[in-house]
């Protein structure tokens, strides 16, 4: 009985992926569509960066109104929420902003990949 080597590509391997998708050259040969794509990224980056900040104005910056008002607030009280209070806040508004700027980059990165090269895709190994 003889006996045959069968060479060829790995079948969990994955194709490889055309030089440039639709999209990304739109992107890089910087069309009017290939602009409107990075213009909606940035857009929604700067939304998110925008509601950020409204948020920590609103939070933070509302923090010093407690020395106006008198009798509402002990000074001690004012004082630990001034100096201490105001970080966990500003850290839980800052991982929302970073969360978000990863979603929006990550749906900016699906919309612009081929399906075949998204990892963990089934498409390829077809």
């Amino acid at each position: 009985m003889r006996r045959e080597v069968v060479t060829g590509e790995p079948r969990g391997s994955r194709r490889r992926a055309p030089a440039h998708t639709p999209a990304r050259s739109e992107i890089s040969e910087q069309t009017s569509v290939g602009a409107t794509y990075v213009r909606a990224l940035m857009r929604s980056q700067l939304r998110a960066a925008l509601w950020a900040l409204a948020v920590l104005a609103l939070v933070v910056g509302a923090l010093p109104l407690a020395f106006l008002v008198p009798g509402v607030v002990s000074g001690p009280l004012v004082w630990l929420a001034l100096g201490l209070l105001v970080y966990p806040v500003m850290w839980l508004i800052a991982r929302w902003y970073v969360t978000r700027a990863e979603r929006n980059e990550a749906d900016f990165t699906g919309l612009v990949t081929d399906p075949a090269e998204a990892p963990g895709s089934r498409v390829a190994d077809a």
